[in-house]
């Protein structure tokens, strides 16, 4: 009986002397694009995250359009996504608040190694010689960040979107996927620059597909922290996001993204202000 007692005055103690975050169970709901998550940024940054304060992240990877309707609907806590325009009228519309920029990469067209139509354009010229050799495009098509900033493109090359096009195909699916289809179909693609890199990994650093366009100031990929807004859902767990951030926009976790490499090559250059 003694040494049960004993036993629980031993646990009390280390209970109690235990940091508060820990007891509490700290945690945040995050909502975020596939880029971050296949890249593996997210298992490289936020255990050290939990480790500054304690404070464990959980998250779901999807396209920037259903990250940002899954703020809406109050099932995040934050978002990290990257459409700057929905991103603005999401916090416009008082769903979100503290919009962040945190880092950025580029958008890039990749295609054929043995590509002769488009390599080296700008990104208007590709697009609009991609649609008159109806050459195949395989395209997200699934209301993600990168799916908005392409329909963009070919509007700004004065194309319609060709989503009725036979040459175009839209597999509703995540960046690493679309790649992988457009490879298998020997077609052209858009990605951003950081998942690319982890395709070429993947590809042992050979991949069938390379980047053919890119540099054009328009390609620009920022991505940016956004805290729900408690005004429109008052179970948000704001005083944990503020933490986060403090921490993803302060000097250490962005040191930890400019660190951040596969095969030597950076996949996202941090630029908090």
């Amino acid at each position: 009986m003694k040494k049960a007692l004993s036993a629980l005055i031993g646990l009390a103690v280390i209970i109690c002397s235990m940091p508060i975050n820990t007891i509490a169970g700290d945690a945040l709901m995050m909502a975020t694009t596939t880029s971050t998550d296949n890249t593996g940024l997210l298992d490289y940054l936020m255990p050290e995250f939990q480790a500054a304060t304690g404070i464990e992240i959980k998250w779901t990877a999807t396209g920037t359009g259903k990250a940002l309707k899954l703020g809406e609907n109050c099932d995040v806590d934050i978002l990290i996504v990257h459409a700057p325009s929905a991103e603005k009228k999401f916090v416009n519309a008082g769903f979100g608040k503290d919009r962040r920029e945190i880092m950025y990469n580029d958008f890039v067209i990749i295609g054929p190694a043995a590509d002769i139509l488009i390599k080296g354009k700008p990104i208007t010229e590709a697009l609009k010689a991609i649609k008159a050799n109806q050459a195949l495009f395989v395209s997200r098509g699934d209301n993600s960040g990168t799916n908005k900033k392409e329909i963009s493109l070919w509007r700004a090359a004065g194309l319609p979107v060709p989503e009725k096009e036979k040459w175009y195909v839209q597999t509703g699916q995540g960046m690493l996927t679309t790649i992988n289809v457009a490879a298998e179909r020997n077609g052209y693609t858009m990605t951003d620059r950081g998942t690319y890199i982890k395709y070429e990994d993947n590809m042992g650093g050979k991949p069938p597909l390379k980047i053919l366009v890119e540099g054009d100031a328009v390609l620009l990929n920022q991505y940016s922290v956004i805290a729900i807004d408690t005004a429109h859902c008052p179970n948000a767990e704001y005083v944990l996001v503020k933490k986060f951030t403090a921490w993803i926009t302060g000097a250490e976790a962005q040191q930890l993204i400019k660190d951040f490499k596969l095969l030597g090559k950076p996949l996202f250059s941090p630029n908090a202000q």
